[in-house]
């Protein structure tokens, strides 16, 4: 499957609830979630009589679009986090926050997944010291995150560190936004995870 090209905004009113891919403008009155809550199309104000697989089917997507993963990649990671021991749905939001990029997002280097994602990939951070451009790479507990040097100038990093303070960072993390690095404290758990998800009907789903 093709990368989607399309207004991410429309994302967020398929799916029901905000996905948070534009950065400030969720936070702002532009959202056009906020105007316009209903789903797009012409008979998106309509009633819609959803099936048991169709509520399934939405929960994956959601999350699958909140993470910004086609479809072949969020299969691998449901793959793995089956193979793992403990529960499957947990295992998997676990992986998905784990990510590099998703990594960069919650600790404020970026104001959405996708800028996480592109910044990652032109070779702005380092782990421990050694530069990381895959976005899909995994982090561990004790992993030091940090800007590199020639990067910190950078505009786009710069104002999103700004704005940190209006998301958060998460509690299996640490910031130091003066030396723009942070660290991995603890594997994150399910309830570190706040956005409203409902990982059993994912397992469901694939099941």
């Amino acid at each position: 499957m093709a990368r989607y090209t399309g207004p991410r905004c429309r994302l967020c009113r398929r799916e029901g609830c905000k996905l948070f891919l534009k950065g400030d403008k969720c936070y702002s009155d532009k959202c056009a979630f906020e105007k316009r809550s209903y789903v797009p199309g012409e008979h998106g104000q309509g009633r819609i009589k959803v099936s048991d697989y169709g509520i399934r089917l939405r929960e994956k997507q959601r999350v699958r679009r909140m993470y910004g993963l086609q479809e072949a990649q969020f299969r691998k990671y449901f793959d793995k986090a089956d193979r793992q021991k403990g529960v499957t749905g947990t295992n998997l939001l676990v992986l998905l926050e784990r990510r590099f990029d998703n990594v960069v997002y919650r600790l404020g280097f970026a104001e959405s997944r996708a800028q996480a994602r592109q910044l990652v990939l032109h070779g702005h951070f380092s782990i421990n010291g050694r530069k990381v451009n895959s976005p899909s790479f995994l982090v561990r507990q004790g992993d030091k995150i940090e800007v590199r040097e020639k990067s910190k100038t950078i505009l786009p990093i710069r104002q999103a560190l700004g704005a940190v303070a209006r998301r958060g960072i998460p509690e299996w993390l640490e910031l130091d936004d003066d030396k723009m690095q942070g660290r991995v404290k603890a594997m994150p758990e399910r309830e570190h995870i706040t956005m409203p998800i409902q990982e059993q009907l994912i397992v469901e789903f694939y099941s």
